[in-house]
């Protein structure tokens, strides 16, 4: 009875091991740039971009900064151009010229250049 009791101990520790495990391994990294943070900081941005506002609001340029400090290794920065792209891709009537300056215009220069074509892998290093 006793080598019963302590099997089922063991399983019950390996099971509640592995559910840890697997909950550890869903969540992202503490650091980790996502998809949704990029889009959530640059939303504020659309206007500017598409020329419907003449300057970059206060809130686009907040997260442009934030967009900024984000990344902090080479995986993070081409993650984040990434993301840059991506977000892009969903909107109509960009304007070239307002997304690449847009890191001037807020002050805050990103570690990689915002342009539609670029290429993330070969600058972000």
């Amino acid at each position: 009875m006793a080598k019963g009791v302590a099997a089922a101990t063991v399983v019950a520790a390996l099971a509640a091991m592995a559910a840890f495990l697997m909950i550890v391994a869903a969540r992202p990294a503490e650091g980790t740039v996502t998809c949704a943070e990029v889009d959530a900081n640059l939303r504020p941005c659309v206007g500017y971009v598409t020329g419907k506002e003449a300057a970059p609001p206060a809130e686009c340029c907040a997260g442009v900064k934030r967009i900024r400090v984000m990344p902090s290794g080479a995986a993070e920065r081409r993650q984040a151009c990434e993301c840059v792209k991506q977000a892009a891709a969903r909107f109509e009537g960009l304007n070239v010229d307002a997304i690449r300056e847009l890191p001037a215009q807020c002050g805050s220069p990103l570690p990689f250049p915002l342009a539609l074509n670029f290429d993330c892998t070969t600058y972000c290093l």
